[in-house]
């Protein structure tokens, strides 16, 4: 390339580069205070024209000039039916199995334990409680529970008391399946503050939340067949 195509190539490149510069900073100046929590991408998505905002409570979206904010929506593909806005924090919060801290969670073991899963769980969460007796109708699993306190102003003092308790699987079926009240002393170190770090890195906004060594991840609670299922898929 010759010195004036090199200037003419730049001439048109580096207005393109400010204007993107200049997008992004404008939504994140107008969007980030109606959102209330710092904005972590901004990205131009390919519906319509809107740009993608990230932000640790969840994905909106604006248009370039920020005049205008859809948050907490669900973008539906109408053709395929796909969830893409699950879909997309999917893909952000993506993980390998391998990786997760299962020393940070309890553990329950049904049957010989040979498969595995993780959950992620309030313990004032009614789904969860539910997710949790079809989970104890599953054989031959273990099920790492990643305390995640988000609910209610009590829901850090319960995890702590799972937590602290000298049997940390029993006092959770008891109260989750069972209905039993929680010990009331606490007093222990636990990992709570680094599960709820993980679960907003993996883009969990609700409980439950299940992960499979497959990579899947659902939300919510689904019955022991389903949860069979997806023990048996392959990545």
């Amino acid at each position: 390339m010759n010195r004036l195509n090199l200037m003419t190539a730049l001439a048109l490149t580096l207005p393109a580069m400010a204007m993107a510069g200049t997008v992004e900073s404008r939504i994140e100046k107008t969007v980030a205070p109606v959102i209330g929590a710092p904005v972590e991408a901004i990205n131009k998505s390919p519906y319509a024209g809107l740009y993608e905002v990230v932000t640790p409570r969840g994905i909106a979206y604006t248009d370039k000039e920020g005049k205008f904010l859809i948050f907490g929506a669900t973008v539906v593909d109408v053709q395929s039916r796909k969830n893409l806005s699950e879909q997309r924090l999917n893909e952000l919060g993506a993980f390998k199995f391998a990786d997760l801290p299962l020393a940070d969670a309890v553990k329950t073991v049904y049957g010989d334990g040979s498969r595995v899963l993780v959950t992620i769980e309030d313990p004032n969460c009614g789904y969860c409680k539910r997710l949790d007796g079809e989970l104890a109708k599953v054989k031959n699993v273990t099920i790492y529970t990643l305390l995640y306190p988000i609910l209610a102003e009590d829901s850090l003092k319960k995890s702590q008391a799972v937590w602290c308790a000298p049997n940390r699987s029993q006092a959770w079926t008891d109260h989750m399946i069972n209905g039993k009240a929680l010990p009331e002393k606490v007093d222990c170190d636990t990992p709570i503050e680094r599960n709820v770090a993980l679960a907003r890195k993996l883009r969990v906004m609700g409980t439950p939340a299940l992960l499979f060594p497959s990579g899947e991840r659902v939300p919510g609670a689904i019955s022991a067949e389903q949860i069979e299922t997806k023990l048996a898929a392959r990545k």
